[in-house]
């Protein structure tokens, strides 16, 4: 259930595991929701949860600024609140240390993963192997750093930290913009591709596999009986099987919740920009986090993807003006001339969000239903990992990392 990039490679490594699979999603084609326009970025070293110490004063400082990365539209939602409370808990040290490490576990092992299957299908997705470079604007920001390169170094990721001159040398294109930031955190393992491109073209391939893919499919209930999910009612009509996987992103939680299952996923609203280059020397190599406004500058062949902000507003999916102009200003100041802004398309897309930030992958108390679902910003970063986990689990193989910290028991109870 669920026809996004972690759908996708779900099915895929099933399929590859021998299972036959059918992949269901109310869109006409794969990857048309939040796999379609985000950042752009595979970013195992920048894998980092929302919630932290300080960030509870953070969010309060965000909310007052022009150009704001965090936004809270009023709300009487109580799962929306419940939420924001279970993070406001994970902004202790000891939570932000445990949830980063799990997540920076499961992000390299996904990179990992999905080098294995560039190269094993000789996928081209626009995608490149070149890091990602995190620009401090202030010596603050630059020494707040510390507590995510000791994590860095504790579970052996790669990083450099750099001077401004270190950052143009890396980003050339940030010559003009030098004055604008002190230094930055380089991440030589990161990669950056286009999502969408890689889901479709994953899909073709696990459709010549045997996978089948119903579109225009829309899943109405979860039927069970007893421990079993017995079949799911759609809008074609009854579809059972042996196993059931749920990868609807922000859309699980309700399904979830019909079951009597905990599962505190929240749609956090999110935007992007895609601008054609028109500067070739002014643009990035691969992608830039501008740590000030929380947005990722990325480079996707001759296109320029420009992605950020965190916005609670429940399944809202309107285009707003001042978003699209945090992009502008942001890509403008670091990467002036680069790019076609003014012609650029705006999109935003709901990220499925974990108040740890960690998604959630595995069993459940239902001996045949599984999740896939939860990973927010870093679905793109965690899909080939996840995917193969999963797949493990279900043909009951031992998966090659701990993943008994990814499943719903952190949350869960019938």
């Amino acid at each position: 259930m669920g026809g996004g990039v972690i759908g996708v490679t779900t099915s895929w490594y099933l399929a590859a595991q021998g299972h036959e699979v059918t992949v269901i999603d109310r869109q006409p084609a794969v990857g048309m929701e939040t796999s379609y326009a985000n950042a752009g970025q595979i970013s195992p070293g920048y894998s980092a949860p929302w919630a932290g110490p300080g960030v509870p004063l953070k969010a309060l400082k965000w909310l007052a600024m022009k150009h704001r990365p965090f936004v809270v539209w009023p709300s009487l939602d109580p799962q929306l609140w419940r939420w924001v409370a279970q993070m406001a808990c994970n902004c202790t040290t000891d939570a932000y240390r445990r949830n980063k490490s799990r997540m920076v576990r499961l992000a390299e092992y996904s990179r990992d993963v999905l080098d294995t299957l560039r190269s094993d299908l000789g996928l081209d997705f626009d995608d490149r192997q070149a890091g990602t470079l995190q620009v401090f604007r202030t010596v603050k920001q630059m020494d707040a750093a510390a507590a995510d390169i000791r994590i860095l170094e504790q579970s052996g990721v790669a990083y450099t930290l750099l001077d401004r001159e270190g950052c143009v040398a890396a980003e050339p294109g940030l010559a003009t913009s030098a004055g604008k930031f002190v230094g930055g955190l380089q991440l030589p393992g990161d990669q950056t591709g286009d999502a969408y491109l890689f889901t479709r073209r994953l899909a073709e391939l696990a459709a010549e596999r045997g996978v089948k893919f119903l579109g225009e499919t829309r899943v109405k209930a979860l039927i069970r009986n007893g421990q079993r999910i017995r079949s799911v009612e759609t809008s074609r009509g009854t579809l059972r099987a042996d196993a059931y996987v749920m990868a609807l992103g922000s859309y699980s939680t309700a399904f979830a919740r019909s079951l009597g299952l905990r599962l505190p996923v929240y749609p956090v609203k999110g935007y992007s920009l895609t601008a054609t280059v028109i500067d070739d020397a002014r643009a990035p190599l691969s992608t830039v986090m501008d740590e000030t406004y929380k947005i990722a500058i990325t480079r996707l062949g001759d296109r320029i993807r420009v992605g950020g902000t965190v916005e609670l507003a429940g399944f809202n999916t309107a285009l707003r003006a001042p978003r699209r102009a945090t992009l502008v200003h942001s890509a403008n100041d670091l990467f002036p001339g680069a790019g076609d802004l003014d012609g650029a398309s705006f999109w935003t897309g709901l990220r499925p969000m974990t108040p740890d930030g960690t998604p959630v992958v595995g069993e459940t108390p239902y001996e045949n239903l599984y999740l896939n679902t939860g990973h927010g910003t870093l679905g793109w970063t965690m899909a080939c990992g996840s995917a193969r986990v999963l797949s493990d689990l279900i043909s009951k193989r031992v998966p090659e990392i701990e993943s008994q910290d990814l499943g719903i028991g952190r949350y869960a109870s019938l």
